[in-house]
Formats: structure tokens, C-alpha cells, sequence
């Protein structure tokens, strides 16, 4: 008799997609999302009176941005480098954040399928974006002057990364007619759409601050300059 593998039911798209390690989650919805939001709030919180306790003369719109990257570098290092390390069997994790990525999944099963492009793309954002923005943190705390270079490369390589993320499910779906979605709204508009796009405007936003800022700096440099030569 010839070796077959099994077909599990999910419900996931396409249907056809073969996940042998399959298992439905054991937590209710509405608890995994409580649980992650205690998290979140555990970050913030930490991060409030982290700035507020080594650096109390700093400005609301620094105090904003340490908290921020507090929190983008806890979902990258974290959350995300989990789905990195245990891409291969996450359809069949029963651990806090590999439910989280199952139940993300409804809204883009590349995740439970190894997808190159997703493992590749989720690797640098773990390892290189999330040690980054902890660091970019302890330069606002420090008022350290490499803050904003550093500040526009992350911002901009996140900015890119959901770029890319977009454009190449959309060009699976419009173009090769593969829907990793399933169909209802609540999955691509709240799960696949928001959830991304919050990396999208927030990142442009710092990317856009921190040019502004680098050109403000070299502008005063260059009339120190012209004002030592008397021009």
C-alpha cells in the first residue's frame, strides 16, 4: 500500500494546503488576544516608568517614541523570532504564542507553511530589527546622537518589510488566484490589513522625524562651517 499523508481538516486557505501537524487550538479566542494585550500592557507599562525614571526632563515626544520602540522590539525579538524557531511545527503548537500565530494564520496560512518569503522576512525583522529598536530605546534614554540614524534605518527597513509583505500575497491572489485569507472581512481588514499597517504609519512617522531631524543638524553644521569662514 503506497505511503500517503493524511489529510487533517482546518480552516484555512487555500483548503488544499497539507498541514500534517495540525491541531486546533485549545484557548478560546477572546483569552489568547486578553492574554497578549496583558502583555502588551505589561511592556508599556515597564517602558512608562523605565524613561520616566532615568531620563524625567524627557520631552512627551520622546517618552512616546522609548515606549514604542519598548514595544516594537519585544513583538520582533519575541513574538515574531517565535514564529522563526518554530515555523516548522507551528501548526501543531499548543503554546501561548504559537496559538496566536494559528489564529493570525486564518488571515494568511503562509505562516503555517514554511513560506520561504515569510521565514526570510520575519528572521531579519526578529533578529536584526528587534535587538535594534531596544537599542534605539537606550538612545533616547541617554540622548544618544546616533539615535536618529539609527531611528531611520529601522524605520524605514520595517516600513519596506510590510511593503513586501503586502505586495506579495496581493500579487499570489491577483495573479496566480491563491487566497491565503480566508473570506471573511473581520480576517483581512482587522488581522492581515491593520495589524500590519500600524508598523506602516508608525514607521513612516519616525522615518520622517528622524530625516528631519538629521537634516536640521547638518543644516547648523553647515552655518557653523560658513560662519568660521566668514562667508
Amino acid at each position: 500500500m503506497a505511503n500517503r499523508t493524511e489529510s487533517i481538516p482546518h480552516h484555512y486557505y487555500p483548503s488544499t494546503i497539507q498541514l500534517p501537524h495540525y491541531t486546533t487550538n485549545e484557548t478560546p479566542v477572546l483569552s489568547l488576544i486578553a492574554q497578549f494585550g496583558f502583555l502588551w500592557a505589561a511592556v508599556l507599562g515597564i517602558a512608562l516608568l523605565i524613561i520616566r525614571r532615568t531620563r524625567p526632563t524627557a520631552s512627551r515626544s520622546d517618552q512616546v517614541a522609548f515606549i514604542w520602540m519598548c514595544l516594537t522590539g519585544f513583538i520582533h525579538l519575541f513574538f515574531e523570532a517565535y514564529f522563526v524557531i518554530n515555523h516548522k511545527i507551528l501548526a501543531g503548537s499548543q503554546e501561548l504564542f504559537g496559538q496566536l500565530w494559528k489564529e493570525y494564520s486564518l488571515s494568511d496560512s503562509r505562516y503555517l507553511t514554511s513560506d520561504s518569503f515569510l521565514v526570510s522576512m520575519e528572521a531579519v525583522t526578529a533578529f536584526f530589527w528587534g535587538p535594534l529598536a531596544f537599542f534605539i530605546a537606550y538612545c533616547i534614554a541617554t540622548q544618544h546622537p546616533a539615535r536618529h540614524a539609527l531611528q531611520l534605518i529601522m524605520s524605514l527597513g520595517q516600513v519596506y518589510g510590510d511593503v513586501l509583505y503586502y505586495a506579495t500575497s496581493l500579487f499570489d491572489h491577483y495573479f496566480h488566484g491563491v487566497l491565503f485569507c480566508r473570506p471573511e472581512g473581520y480576517y483581512f481588514w482587522f488581522y492581515y490589513f491593520f495589524f500590519n499597517f500600524i508598523w506602516m504609519v508608525v514607521g513612516s512617522y519616525y522615518a520622517y522625524q528622524s530625516a528631519v531631524a538629521i537634516t536640521r543638524a547638518f543644516r547648523k553644521l553647515g552655518e557653523v562651517e560658513r560662519g568660521r569662514k566668514g562667508i
